[in-house]
This record gives structure tokens, C-alpha cells and sequence, in this order.
């Protein structure tokens, strides 16, 4: 039995900051940081240990992907998230500079390797939040294949339903942030 892990990184960061913005008292809640675009910049998080919580033992993992957009030349995010583990896929970003492609990417990345690399036995991880993936979650869960999703508690509440299992994150804020 082994693990595939996909992770949409600016959705599990970003609102990693509007939690840690609540959590260390400079929004009221979570849904006051959401809607008022309040984040804790000072939040940074872990890559190494995102993918030892969601990912688990490096030998039962069959493939371990992380989405996001292609990052300034000096930033070395997508280096870090390699080298602890992860298989990086980068999109650029519009016109507008507003991330594009990523949503979709992981569907179709999921959706591929439900046929061509699950064998029986074998479970999902998502690492997102957002309802863009439940028509995926429900289709893969209707095939009987187990679907996990780890987010933060404020995930979409029909992804929550749609999927196998449900791990919060909000618990584990401090432990999944990079320490000083």
C-alpha cells in the first residue's frame, strides 16, 4: 500500500498565514484574516515537515508532488521543497500576475495517476483546500479509492464531506512553521 501526496502550495500557505494571523492576535479568527486579507508574514512553513505529516514514511510513498507558481529568480522555495522530498511543478503566473493552471494541473495529475500508477490498496493525499477539487475527490472516493485531505480547519466544507478522511492542520501550526 503506498501514499500519492499532491500539495497546492499557495493554497496550504496562504491560509496558513490568515491561521496564524488568528492564532497570534492579529485577526480576531480565522474568517476575519480570510475576508480581510489579514496574514502573519512571519509564518513560514516547513517543507521537510508538511511532507513527513502528510506524506509519512518515505518508503510508502509512490509519488510526492508540490503545485504552485513559478517563483522569483531568488527564491529558493522550490529548491527547499525538492530536497525535502517533493517533485515540483511550476506554472506561470497571467498577464495580471494572478496564479493560473494550478487547480488544474493537480486535477489532472491525480485523475492520470488513478490509471495509470494506483494499485489496489493504494490512497491519495491532498493538501488543499478549496472546492475546485471536489468533483475529483468525488469521483476517485466513488472508485473506491481512499482520498485524504489535510487542510487547514476553514477547508471547503463539501471537499470535507467529499473526501475518505479529514485531517485539520490548525492543530499541528507551529509544528508544520519553520523555527528560527
Amino acid at each position: 500500500m503506498s501514499n500519492l501526496v499532491y500539495v497546492d502550495n499557495s493554497n496550504v500557505w496562504i491560509e496558513g498565514m490568515h491561521v496564524a494571523a488568528a492564532e497570534h492576535g492579529k485577526a480576531p479568527d480565522v474568517w476575519a484574516a480570510v475576508q480581510n486579507r489579514i496574514c502573519d508574514y512571519d509564518w513560514k512553513i516547513d517543507f521537510g515537515k508538511l511532507f513527513e505529516f502528510a506524506a509519512g514514511d518515505r518508503a510508502d510513498v509512490k509519488r510526492s508532488v508540490l503545485f504552485g507558481s513559478r517563483p522569483p529568480k531568488n527564491d529558493s522555495l522550490w529548491n527547499v521543497a525538492r530536497d525535502r522530498g517533493f517533485e515540483v511543478i511550476v506554472h506561470d503566473r497571467n498577464v495580471a500576475n494572478k496564479e493560473k493552471k494550478v487547480d488544474s494541473e493537480i486535477v489532472t495529475q491525480m485523475m492520470a495517476d488513478s490509471y495509470t500508477k494506483l494499485e489496489e490498496g493504494d490512497e491519495f493525499t491532498l493538501v488543499a483546500g478549496d472546492g475546485d477539487y471536489v468533483p475529483t475527490v468525488e469521483h476517485l472516493v466513488e472508485r473506491g479509492i481512499k482520498v485524504t485531505v489535510i487542510f487547514w480547519d476553514h477547508a471547503n466544507r463539501e471537499l470535507k464531506e467529499a473526501c475518505s478522511e479529514f485531517i485539520s492542520l490548525n492543530q499541528y501550526l507551529e509544528h508544520l512553521s519553520v523555527q528560527p
